[in-house]
């Protein structure tokens, strides 16, 4: 990976840990129930690929994060609630590097919550 200065080197090793560890697991509980899934799943495949910048790859893999970890400022149990600020978050990550995120992100993403919502 390369080095970027004004990346958190140690922070987004730790949320990509967090990511891949149990990204599936939160999209299989939440699918069908969260309506952003697609854009966190582009942003989890524009995170992971190559091309993607290092700055751009540590903000959404912090979003990402910030989604699966179940504490949070609004616990996602809540009903109607339990998201908003995850959405929150995503959304501003997908707006302040958006430009980054490619069809084939975002085809993919749909492609694989279309898998997973068949299992």
């Amino acid at each position: 990976m390369d080095r970027d200065p004004t990346v958190n080197q140690e922070k987004l090793e730790a949320d990509e840990a967090v990511v891949r560890g149990g990204f599936r697991r939160k999209l299989r509980a939440t699918i069908g129930r969260v309506p952003f899934l697609e854009d966190a799943v582009a942003s989890f495949y524009c995170a992971v690929d190559r091309d993607t910048p290092l700055y751009v790859k540590a903000v959404l893999m912090g979003a990402i994060a910030y989604f699966i970890t179940p504490a949070d400022v609004i616990p996602d149990f809540i009903a109607a609630l339990g998201y908003t600020d995850d959405a929150a978050v995503l959304m501003a990550a997908v707006r302040a590097v958006g430009s980054n995120l490619k069809p084939v992100h975002r085809e993919r993403a749909r492609r694989v919550l279309s898998e997973m919502a068949g299992e």
